[in-house]
This record gives structure tokens, C-alpha cells and sequence, in this order.
């Protein structure tokens, strides 16, 4: 088979997700979701008690013969899923309790590395019809690395910009796919039975990829990844064997306007602040020798020191080692630890690094 030397770039390509998988260069992807076959044809709990299709999830993609053939399957893709990532490269696989715990046992036994379980819950979920169950809520979202030595992408301070300001938590309410984003037929029907919803592929793509990324869902359906990457100025690649999904997620994208540059750009991590040493600021004048530093809460007092350590009484070291010291703590981030006076205000040293004197 002839291998694809380059990237097809924001295509969205017919055919069978593993052949097509196959024809990708190794490690070119930054970041996969995967949206794979639930397996409930397999359970047998399709039918409504009047046996109406449950969702109209009864298409050739769901069927397996048993559940051999369908770890055999997920085997296959995740196989060249890991192939294609990056080093430190993430991937996102949505299920339900038919499949998801199945494809996590094979995530970790091909190597990925587990990150979070993510609980997207369902503010307006589909009724329970029987009546022999609690109704079904919620889907849980895999979130791993490629390997366990992965410098991988985690968007903090986006997710807790997005969520007023406090830590984005592992359960997210975001009500399911309705109104004009869903998806009709000819038919005035749902076009797709598990269509996403775009806040949804928002959120995974804000907290793990940033603007330029390559993102690869081997089973778009309609194209809600493809759209929300467009969105976002990310380069997708998405792989789709159903024609009709494959036409309507096309229309779908042309559609879609990318935000302008000035709408792209989100908070810093901190694992993007640049690494200076503290002895550059003491050395420029930033912070000179002889500066009073002390906590948030002035208890303790150090002064800085013309080699850039600082000394507080008989202790002198890295503001990491004395601040650790006067806690008597293992460790300290000394950058938000000491804070020394600016514009009449008292501010943590990090700002050095974040906003440096002009």
C-alpha cells in the first residue's frame, strides 16, 4: 500500500477508519478524538418497549459479532492511533458503560497513559422508556497521553478562564446536540444518532491543543471536530466511511468562519512562561540586591542577595530553598512565594516574569 507523505490538511477523507489510518505518516498528529462505535447491538438494547429504534443506532458501523471481534477491533485503530500521535501528543475516546471500560483496559495495555476520565453529563439526557433503570445521563470521555513520558498539552489557566475563574473540574454539564446545530435528513430526521455537540469538542480542543495543531477523529460522523477545529484555526483530518455523513460534514465546514487572530489567543500556562533564572532580574535591576522580599502575608522577611539568592536571618539559598526552609516545608515555589513591593502595592516575584519592567 502507497503510504501519504503529507498531511491531507483540513480534508475529510471516505473510507475505512483503520486502511485509512494506515496511509498517515508516523507521529504527525497532535491531538485525536475518537468518537468510536458504542457496541450496543451487541447488548441488545436498542429497542424501545414498543420496538422503536433507541436513537436509530442500528447502522452496519455498530455491529459486531461478539465481544472478541469488537476488542479486536479497538485494538486495530488505537494500534495505529498511538502510531500516529506525537511524542507528547493526547488522545480523547467518548463512550458509554457499553464500551468505554472495554477501550480503556486496551488503552493501557497498548501504553497509553491515562490522564483523566472525563464525565460529560447531560443537562436534557433521553428519558429511560422501560422504567428498569435510572436513566442514562451521562457518557465518560478517556483523556490520555501517548506515553507516560509525554510533555503533554494541558490548557489550565483556558479551562479556568472558561469556567469563571476556578478550576475546570471532570464533569461537564453541557446539554446534548438539539435545535439548528442538529443535523436533519431529507427527512426532517436526525442525520446522525450521536451527533456532539459543538461546546463539547470546544472545551477538548481549547484545554489540549493550541492554534496550528493537527487534529485526527477517525470516526466524524457529521463533523462536529472538523467544524470546531476550523473554528479554532486547528488543521483537522477527519475519516468518515457512511457518504451521507461525509457530505453533510463537508457542507457543514464550509460553513464555518474561523475566529479572527485576536480571538485565538488564551491564557498562558505556566508551563509557557519563559524559564528565567532569578539572578537575571537581580542582575538587570529589576529586583536589585538589597530588596526587601516577604510572603502574602508578611510574616517572614528576606533580602535579596547580589548572587541572586536571597537570605532571610542565618538562611541563605535559591528562593526556592528559603522559602522552603522558613516553613520548614519539603518544597516551595518561591516565584509565588515572595512578594516585594511595586507601585506601592506588595506582588508575588513572579510578575518578573509575566510583566517585567519596561
Amino acid at each position: 500500500m502507497e503510504i501519504i507523505r503529507e498531511l491531507p490538511l483540513d480534508q475529510i477523507l471516505l473510507g475505512d477508519t483503520v486502511r485509512m489510518m494506515r496511509m498517515l505518516p508516523t507521529a504527525s498528529i497532535d491531538c485525536i478524538f475518537a468518537d468510536p462505535p458504542y457496541n450496543l447491538q451487541l447488548r441488545g438494547e436498542l429497542r424501545r418497549p414498543d420496538e422503536s429504534v433507541v436513537d436509530g443506532v442500528d447502522d452496519d458501523w455498530d455491529k459486531f459479532a461478539d465481544y472478541a471481534a469488537y476488542d479486536a477491533f479497538t485494538r486495530e485503530w488505537l494500534i495505529e492511533a498511538r502510531r500516529v500521535l506525537r511524542k507528547d501528543a493526547t488522545i480523547w475516546v467518548i463512550g458509554s458503560y457499553h464500551n468505554i471500560f472495554r477501550i480503556g483496559a486496551i488503552l493501557q495495555e497498548l501504553g497509553f497513559w491515562i490522564l483523566n476520565d472525563v464525565i460529560w453529563r447531560k443537562s436534557n439526557p433521553m428519558p429511560n422508556f422501560r422504567g428498569r433503570r435510572f436513566t442514562n445521563a451521562h457518557e465518560t470521555m478517556i483523556w490520555a497521553a501517548r506515553g507516560q513520558d509525554s510533555r503533554y498539552r494541558f490548557n489550565y489557566q483556558a479551562m479556568k478562564s472558561l469556567n469563571d475563574d476556578q478550576q475546570m473540574r471532570s464533569d461537564w454539564l453541557i446539554p446534548l446536540c438539539t435545535g439548528n446545530e442538529r443535523l436533519k435528513n431529507e427527512h426532517g430526521l436526525k442525520l446522525h444518532p450521536t451527533q456532539k455537540p459543538e461546546a463539547l469538542l470546544h472545551r477538548i480542543l481549547l484545554s489540549s491543543t493550541i492554534q496550528g495543531d493537527v487534529v485526527l477523529d477517525p470516526f466524524l460522523g457529521s463533523g462536529t471536530s472538523a467544524a470546531v477545529a476550523r473554528r479554532l484555526s486547528r488543521h483537522y483530518i477527519g475519516i468518515e466511511r457512511h457518504p451521507a455523513y461525509v457530505e453533510a460534514a463537508l457542507g457543514r465546514v464550509r460553513r464555518v468562519r474561523p475566529v479572527t487572530d485576536d480571538g485565538l489567543s488564551t491564557t498562558p500556562t505556566k508551563r509557557d512562561v519563559p524559564r528565567v533564572a532569578f539572578g537575571t532580574f537581580v542582575e538587570s535591576g529589576a529586583l536589585p540586591a538589597g530588596t526587601m522580599l516577604t510572603d502574602r502575608m508578611k510574616r517572614v522577611q528576606a533580602v535579596v542577595v547580589a548572587d541572586g539568592s536571597i537570605k532571610a536571618g542565618a538562611v541563605q539559598g535559591s528562593i526556592h530553598k528559603v522559602g522552603a526552609e522558613v516553613q520548614n516545608a519539603p518544597s516551595c515555589n518561591g516565584w509565588t512565594f515572595w512578594h516585594f513591593e511595586r507601585g506601592g502595592k506588595w506582588v508575588p516575584i513572579d510578575v518578573l516574569r509575566t510583566d517585567p519592567p519596561a
